[in-house]
């Protein structure tokens, strides 16, 4: 074995100790010998892989079920109302169209009749021009375009033109409002918009609502390496969305979003636990510190720092997202293959483990929050 070769193993070793070795070794003990509540963690037998964060509000889904249940019975008055008590918080009004959405997939009559009672409300065309947009993308599904029937495919095509087109009379009828272009944006990768064409679009979402949460994670699919863009221009503009998030907004998970893209694919690439990676992360981390804690984004997005903390090897500030997330495991990594519960547990306890954490006998204080 010659000197220089001695000298790589040297420096390669510990770098695949700390990558492979270390993590294999933490899950084994926390399989093993893991005692949550010694670390601020609810226990194995209270986590619930059935959501990925407490339910909403007792008051918000008695109010939601409501306008569901009139809009069902006929009455779109109701749904009208909903959608214009949240005014101009952007992202908001957009939940609440999303919400009608699913109500409307299950029968749409209430909505046709507030089409044709209400011809120039914005947020009934959005609406409308939304659902078909939907519509389309159900009969494609979600593989990628190689594994889509051409038949289906084409259906998938020849709907996209006439919701965009609604979607653009719609932004005439409320200038100021963002939703239409949303839709214009989500319906421009699948109508196959180039780079050229999709700019302006962009530019009119951003000139109404520049932080525009949905806005962002829809535009960050069309610049993924899948649609229209590259690894490289995705994460560009995910990094951009770190730097821009204002306080309170759940922003800067646009990252993580990318990151999910980029890691989480047939050929999906590794993630390098770099210094910009790492410093990145602690952004996303303290953005999400001024976020409402019922702010019902942000348990997904916990999730996925806690999951990319420990990928790059940030096992303090992982265990503490841990923590804050408290016993909901029912999200993306954990249910990949098909045991959230013994996923998240290993995760939990590879952070315990690694970060060198001391256990305490103290109570424990956890839950999703701050």
């Amino acid at each position: 074995m010659t000197l220089s070769l001695v000298v790589l193993l040297g420096v390669l070793f510990p770098v695949f100790y700390r990558v492979v070795i270390a993590p294999g070794r933490a899950a084994d003990w926390a399989g093993a010998h893991f005692v949550a509540s010694a670390y601020g963690l609810p226990p194995r037998e209270v986590l619930d892989p059935r959501r990925a964060g407490p339910p909403p509000p007792e008051h918000r889904a008695e109010e939601r079920q409501s306008v569901a249940d009139a809009a069902w019975e006929g009455d779109w008055r109701a749904a009208e109302r909903y959608v214009a008590a949240a005014g101009e918080d952007w992202d908001e009004r957009w939940a609440r169209l999303e919400l009608l959405q699913h109500v409307a997939r299950e029968d749409d009559a209430w909505l046709d009749a507030w089409r044709a009672a209400e011809p120039g409300n914005c947020d009934a065309a959005t609406l409308h021009a939304s659902l078909v947009v939907h519509r389309a993308w159900e009969i494609r599904g979600s593989g990628y375009a190689h594994e889509v029937l051409d038949s289906d495919m084409n259906r998938f095509r020849a709907m996209l033109p006439a919701a965009i087109e609604e979607a653009r009379q719609a932004a005439l009828l409320d200038p100021a409002n963002p939703g239409p272009w949303v839709v214009m944006i989500t319906a421009a990768r699948g109508a196959q918009y180039e780079r050229a064409r999709f700019k302006p679009l962009w530019e009119g979402l951003v000139a109404r609502a520049p932080h525009h949460y949905e806005g962002h994670w829809q535009a960050l699919q069309y610049w993924c390496a899948k649609w229209f863009g590259s690894d490289r221009r995705m994460m560009r503009f995910a990094r951009e969305a770190v730097r821009k998030a204002p306080p309170g907004s759940p922003l800067a998970g646009i990252y993580l979003h990318a990151l999910n893209e980029l890691t989480d694919r047939p050929a999906g690439v590794a993630l390098s636990a770099s210094p910009l990676t790492r410093s990145l992360l602690k952004k996303v981390a303290a953005s999400f510190d001024a976020v409402a804690p019922d702010d019902e984004r942000l348990p997904v997005l916990r999730h996925l720092l806690a999951h990319y903390m420990l990928k790059s090897m940030m096992y303090g500030a992982a265990l503490e997202q841990f923590r804050l997330i408290g016993p909901w495991c029912g999200a993306q990594p954990w249910r990949r293959n098909g045991n959230p519960v013994m996923a998240f547990e290993a995760a939990r306890g590879t952070a315990a483990r690694l970060s060198r954490t001391r256990p305490t006998t103290k109570p424990p204080v956890y839950g999703m929050g701050r």
